[in-house]
């Protein structure tokens, strides 16, 4: 529709949702500016929305104080708003100003603002302003609440809310049970959802979910099996979580019979989950299998999609296949250039993977905290303890990133590999962190090789002293007292070890676990 032929408001309002609708943003701008004696109210709402959906929040915001009126869904839209970009000041600024012009909240307004606010106790105060104002009553009101209250941690309030609620649908049923989630009350949860009037989709992956999140994998595939309708989200979920809990197999296992059983297709997430099962058993024919049938499957490939092709391709060792892949991707965000990093590093070819961050810097991408742990990873495998130190440096100069406990252990076991022992433990006592079992065991490796009974010792104690029982201080302290000859304390060691039952943890392939 031209300019030329908007006659009415009611034509203006309609080209400006057509643009919207069709992602026409600028169009949109341009029709409401050039026609500013056809605007009512209702077009200034659709601009707002319109800002608003498209990610432009400081536009919005202009747009709102320059309104010449508002009304209620005025108001709805700009605090979603701040709702979306998470700025909860602005939201309860807002709100307040409404309430003192006088316009009373709908059920939206109060929705929002306990959305916003549902972890705070400003929760009580609104819910509150939802009982006098008789809005308590309403479902969606009421629904919110019972979130909130799980989000506060409150239980008994929590199922108030919900009992207050005087017609209740399955997302008020839904919340509930989510909430007992939260709480970890899987045996609550498990009433509610059995007391639930309709069980939608919705409502049986909620709950497969919550059992995921709580633990409970047996209870999660039971209610899985029992679901008489599962759509992808649903066959992703219980994928998922087969992938997360370490369960590759299962996971696996699980992917083949929904396409084989089932009519529902995979989408991005699904195949993703798939590919980082995959990449967790080392399975790289299964891998190539799932690239295959996303090629034929024709779907748009996203950024997470293409880092889990390589993440993939990059844990099962086939370090060109990850290369081709992410050369072929045109879109690459931090999390493509950090699986490539990655994946470089872990196979010690850290020349490349250097060679990849700075080209990574000189496309524009900044990084973030993972892609300095593999840039560092990298030199732990290169041996490169100069360039570690640099970039351990430059994280926190040029990009502002402080570095985290696995940028420490990085750096002393790099520092330990070379034989800085004196310069690693140096580190650790320096450190703004308390050291984990995995950075005690890299510097309790190093003082092995190097046979470095004092620093070893050291490290041994502070390990007892925090009751971290690991057999690396076994086993280096063994090593150490055996190369010196100390035989004596060799086998008062071992009477010790027995005493504590450590031994070696035995070795075991893939054959043997497919096998058990």
């Amino acid at each position: 529709m031209s300019v030329a032929r908007l006659l009415s408001s009611s034509q203006l309002n309609t080209a400006i949702v057509n643009h919207l609708d069709d992602g026409r943003l600028v169009d949109a701008v341009k029709l409401f500016c050039s026609n500013s004696h056809l605007r009512n109210t209702a077009s200034w709402n659709l601009m707002l929305a319109g800002y608003i959906r498209n990610g432009r929040p400081q536009c919005a915001r202009k747009l709102f104080d320059e309104m010449p009126c508002r009304d209620i869904v005025s108001w709805n839209t700009i605090l979603s708003g701040f709702r979306r970009s998470g700025d909860s000041f602005m939201a309860f600024q807002h709100f307040s100003t409404m309430i003192l012009s006088g316009l009373r909240p709908s059920g939206v307004t109060l929705t929002t603002m306990i959305t916003i606010f549902q972890s705070s106790n400003l929760l009580v105060q609104l819910h509150g302003m939802a009982i006098r104002t008789g809005l308590s009553l309403n479902s969606i009101v009421g629904t919110a609440l019972v979130g909130g209250y799980a989000g506060l941690r409150d239980p008994i309030a929590m199922f108030q809310a919900f009992k207050d609620i005087p017609i209740k649908n399955s997302v008020s049923w839904t919340s509930l049970m989510l909430g007992y989630m939260e709480f970890g009350r899987l045996n609550d949860a498990e009433r509610v959802f059995e007391a639930m009037p309709v069980k939608n989709v919705v409502s049986w992956t909620a709950m497969i979910n919550g059992c995921i999140s709580n633990g409970n994998l047996n209870a999660a595939r039971r209610y899985f099996d029992q679901m008489p309708i599962r759509n992808v989200i649903t066959w992703t979920s219980m994928i998922k979580g087969y992938q997360q809990n370490e369960q590759q197999v299962n996971a696996l296992n699980l992917f083949a019979e929904m396409l084989r059983l089932s009519s529902v297709r995979p989408n991005q997430f699904t195949y993703s989950t798939v590919l980082a099962a995959c990449a967790g058993c080392c399975s790289l024919l299964f891998g190539k299998s799932v690239h295959g049938q996303i090629l034929k499957s024709q779907l748009l490939w996203d950024v997470i999609l293409s880092s889990s092709l390589v993440e993939m391709y990059g844990k099962c060792g086939d370090v060109d296949s990850a290369t081709q892949s992410f050369e072929s991707f045109e879109i690459r965000n931090v999390v493509s250039w950090n699986s490539i990093i990655g994946c470089y590093a872990r196979h010690g070819l850290s020349t490349r993977a250097l060679e990849k961050f700075k080209e990574m810097i000189q496309e524009g991408v900044r990084p973030d905290d993972i892609t300095f742990v593999c840039v560092l990873m990298a030199c732990v495998h290169g041996g490169l303890v100069e360039e570690g130190e640099y970039y351990l440096e430059l994280m926190e100069r040029e990009f502002c990133i402080k570095p985290r406990l696995e940028h420490y252990g990085c750096m002393v076991d790099l520092l330990g590999r070379a034989g800085q022992i004196d310069r690693a433990e140096d580190l650790i006592k320096q450190m703004p962190f308390e050291p984990d079992t995995a950075l005690w065991g890299a510097f309790l490796s190093a003082c092995g090789w190097h046979l470095n009974l004092e620093h070893g010792l050291w490290a041994a104690k502070a390990m007892q002293r925090l009751e971290m029982d690991h057999p690396a201080i076994y086993s280096m302290m063994l090593r150490v007292y055996g190369e010196r000859g100390a035989w004596r304390r060799v086998n008062g060691l071992k009477e010790k070890m027995e005493k504590v039952v450590v031994g070696k943890q035995m070795g075991l392939s893939w054959v043997d676990s497919a096998a058990s």
